[in-house]
């Protein structure tokens, strides 16, 4: 019999798949328990339909994605720090810095973890920083960092 599954079964599928599933099976288990829905035509088209939607939707953000990588490519964050005289900063410019001025000076909005800053910034100078916009779809940003007088 085949069933769309309306919850994860353990050897059988994942929610939303197409099952065979024997008569037994189906109609003492998972058809009572909610597990599963008989497959017939209005059934089978509304689980095309959902599915045509979730695509429909991850490509929007994926455009989404690709628009805000764009911006970010060519921003520039600025920040004023006190450093040592051989450049070195006293502490560290770290992700959650990065995100909070990307913020303030480009009114672009990012996750501090998407932000691949894994030491952070701790010399004066241009640093070029990765950020993980969408999976597969990331931006570079220079973070440009001066010496506080």
């Amino acid at each position: 019999m085949k069933v769309i599954l309306t919850a994860d079964v353990k050897g059988h599928g994942k929610k939303g798949e197409l099952v065979n599933a024997s008569d037994g099976y189906a109609r003492n288990f998972l058809l009572p328990k909610g597990l599963a829905i008989v497959a017939d035509k209005s059934a089978i088209g509304e689980m095309e339909s959902k599915k045509s939607a979730v695509a429909f939707h991850k490509e929007q953000e994926r455009q989404q994605a690709l628009e805000l990588a764009g911006k970010l490519n060519e921003a520039v964050v600025s920040f004023t720090a006190k450093a040592g005289e051989n450049g070195k900063l006293f502490g560290s410019i770290t992700a959650k810095d990065v995100a909070e001025q990307l913020k303030m000076q480009c009114h672009l909005v990012v996750d501090k973890k998407k932000i691949q800053l894994p030491d952070g910034i701790k010399e004066l100078g241009d640093t070029k920083v990765t950020i993980k916009v969408y999976p597969e779809i990331t931006a570079e940003i220079k973070v440009r960092v001066k010496a506080q007088n």
